[in-house]
């Protein structure tokens, strides 16, 4: 990663004066002023890693709540994700429990299926979800998308490449 620009760092120093209402803005969304403030830092460190953090932006606040939202739109998707393992978690047998660190490395990893199938197109989400989740075949997908069997093989392979590059990462 190369050092942001001198123009970036004085646009990012620019809009860095609206911390404290992006910080406000963020903690009305989240109820919570802690992670408002870890988003608030987190929209900022995106903004001097973007390439574009040298233009100059016209609408501070506006440009920084895109930025925001999308942030929070992660934070609550992960939360989510941690509370509904965190309740499969509880249904177990005290014997079946993983240890702590088996326990953050199946988050980690169901975080990062997540991502991949939230940046997935819809059909090559479902056929992924169908197959690998509930284990129906090519046939019964095609089927339940309405879809032919040629294209859910083709949507499955897709989804199959970006778990692989997934993998690679």
């Amino acid at each position: 990663m190369s050092l942001p620009s001198s123009a970036a760092l004085r646009n990012a120093e620019s809009l860095y004066n609206h911390h404290g209402w992006l910080r406000g803005w963020l903690a009305r969304r989240l109820d919570n002023a802690f992670d408002a403030g870890d988003l608030a830092q987190d929209t900022f460190v995106r903004i001097l890693c973007a390439p574009a953090a040298a233009a100059e932006v016209r609408e501070p606040r506006a440009y920084l709540a895109t930025i925001a939202r999308r942030l929070l739109l992660n934070h609550q998707r992960r939360a989510s994700l941690e509370r509904a393992y965190a309740e499969q978690l509880a249904l177990m047998p005290s014997v079946e429990v993983p240890s702590a660190e088996q326990q953050v490395a199946i988050l980690q990893t169901l975080q990062a299926l997540d991502t991949m199938l939230a940046g997935l197109p819809p059909k090559v989400r479902a056929v992924f979800v169908l197959s690998q989740i509930e284990g129906l075949t090519y046939a019964a997908i095609a089927d339940e998308l309405g879809v032919g069997l040629r294209s859910v093989k083709r949507y499955a392979a897709q989804a199959l490449v970006q778990c692989a590059l997934l993998e690679g990462r």
